[in-house]
């Protein structure tokens, strides 16, 4: 807290104190700590407060409900208005504490998310136990549950094929989060009820929400389509898993209804939110024309059980990991004008047939891309990007990742396998590295959840955050597109480059990439 200003005394108040302790978005608002010219405004500004801390001792996870309950938009935004005004005010001891994001909590709607999928990396829950990958309580249903508690979100929802599943993977969540995290609540409605299965009570789920809420997908590839139109076409917002979708002809499908209906749609892309990578794209910027860019990332064998059921049937390596550097090249050189022209891919079998997967599941692809730049063809660049999922179960990572970008000016490299801490523990029987700066699950000093700046995370937050933000009509979907981001029509390039090279294994041959007025088509 700020030091008082003179003439205020320090001791802190039994409001000061709920707010503190229980209202951690208001404190980046409004640290009760009055300006030394009281403004006639700041009674109400503290009676709001009050209501707010006191809906928060009561459970209620709505932080900025006492202000978003105002009878009119105009009466939201006054008081939002005195508080900055607070904070702003000359000789304050509050100039400089500011935040934005901290007040569009008091002035913007909770959002309603529904979790579509219920495996790893939603709950971490897989095979009947916590998953044996990094992710043994998953990212996306822990990081809603902070973000409820943090006063972005509100209800939450989960949905499934399997409603039997449903008992185990509470008790999972109540064991490795609620009694983990100062009893963060893990509560959630479920679809379909627990004595059932249904491969299609997606659409009961969605149908209980209301226009402006959102899903998250994390399902088999061939499912994302579907769901997600279903979901669009009835206001919904949608995040969806890398690969957004496995044909190009539905990406710009859902381009066009997501459009029309005006909801937001992102791709996690989480890998965009590393902050390696992501200082190297900026870097890229400075160093003149793409020239070259290979990329490898692996994981172990082990995950060819997890992923059995549809590996090589429903989708492949390259769409589950090359997406990730693809993405990361495309939203680095699309930058410098450069556009996908051509695409050849090649696979390895054997390793994967033998730990009993479908004979047709890779074990390791390659995609060939060529680009050129706008407006110049005589300016043309290479890509290499190499995925598989039979690298050795004792390497000591989940994952090696790694690219190399080289422009006309300089070079970039980045490896980020072994980049956080090893541990060596006798019942591992191996050295083995951690990578806190995707999810960090070591709780705070009071015990809380403490992950908020790990990408996984902020990946997640950046969708919500801009949900809430075309909900309460600050931003439009097409002024995310303009920030960047990971969204449908931004991420179009990656579903080309993954698509075509599926086609080139498929029919053995190079496939082309065209581009007519905003229509993208492979031939």
């Amino acid at each position: 807290m700020p030091p008082a200003a003179s003439g205020w005394t320090t001791g802190k108040s039994s409001l000061e104190w709920t707010l503190n302790k229980r209202l951690s978005p208001a404190i980046y608002v409004l640290e009760i700590c009055p300006s030394p010219s009281p403004s006639p405004s700041l009674p109400l500004i503290l009676q709001v407060l009050s209501i707010t801390a006191s809906r928060r001792e009561n459970n209620q996870h709505d932080l900025g409900g006492a202000i978003r309950n105002m009878k009119t938009k105009n009466m939201r935004w006054r008081i939002a208005d005195l508080a900055l005004a607070l904070l702003k005010a000359p000789g304050t001891p509050h100039t400089g504490f500011y935040d934005a994001d901290a007040l569009d909590a008091f002035t913007m709607e909770p959002l309603n998310v529904l979790m579509v999928g219920t495996g790893e990396y939603t709950t971490g829950f897989v095979g009947g136990g916590a998953s044996g990958s990094d992710k043994k309580v998953g990212v996306v249903g822990l990081t809603l549950f902070d973000l409820r508690r943090r006063g972005k979100v509100n209800q939450l929802g989960m949905v499934g094929v399997n409603g039997t599943k449903f008992p185990a993977i509470r008790e999972h969540l109540n064991k490795n989060i609620t009694q983990a995290y100062n009893g963060l609540d893990t509560s959630f409605d479920s679809y379909p009820a627990n004595d059932q299965k249904d491969p299609e009570s997606y659409k009961a789920a969605i149908d209980a929400l209301k226009p402006g809420d959102a899903i998250t997908i994390f399902t088999p590839d061939t499912t994302h389509y579907p769901i997600a139109l279903y979901a669009i076409e009835r206001g919904i917002h949608v995040l969806l898993t890398k690969p957004a979708v496995k044909e190009l002809e539905h990406h710009q499908a859902l381009i066009e209804a997501a459009e029309k209906k005006g909801v937001y749609v992102f791709i996690e892309h989480h890998k965009r939110f590393d902050p390696a990578y992501s200082d190297a794209r900026f870097k890229a910027q400075k160093l003149g024309d793409f020239n070259y860019f290979y990329s490898y990332m692996s994981q172990p064998k082990s995950q060819l059980e997890t992923f059995k059921a549809w590996a090589g049937v429903d989708s492949d390596i390259s769409y589950y990991l090359n997406s990730h550097h693809v993405d990361i090249c495309e939203s680095m050189v699309t930058q410098l004008g450069f556009v996908p022209v051509k695409v050849s891919a090649s696979g390895s079998k054997g390793i994967a047939t033998s730990l009993g997967c479908d004979p047709a599941t890779e074990d390791t692809i390659t995609v060939l891309v060529h680009w050129e730049k706008k407006g110049d063809p005589s300016k043309k660049a290479t890509g290499v990007y190499t995925a598989s999922w039979t690298a050795p179960q004792r390497a000591g990572v989940h994952s090696n990742q790694y690219f190399h970008y080289l422009a006309a000016n300089g070079e970039i490299r980045v490896d980020q396998a072994k980049r956080g801490y090893d541990v060596a523990e006798d019942a591992a029987g191996q050295l083995m590295w951690y990578n806190p700066f995707y999810m960090r699950y070591a709780p705070d000093e009071d015990g809380n959840f403490n992950g908020q700046t790990g990408y996984g995370y902020i990946s997640l937050e950046k969708f919500v955050d801009g949900c809430r933000q075309v909900n309460s009509g600050k931003l439009k979907p097409a002024d995310l597109d303009a920030k960047g981001l990971p969204t449908l029509r931004n991420t179009i390039a990656t579903t080309a480059i993954l698509h075509a090279g599926r086609k080139s294994i498929d029919e053995n041959r190079d496939v082309k990439i065209e581009i007519n007025d905003g229509v993208w088509k492979l031939v």
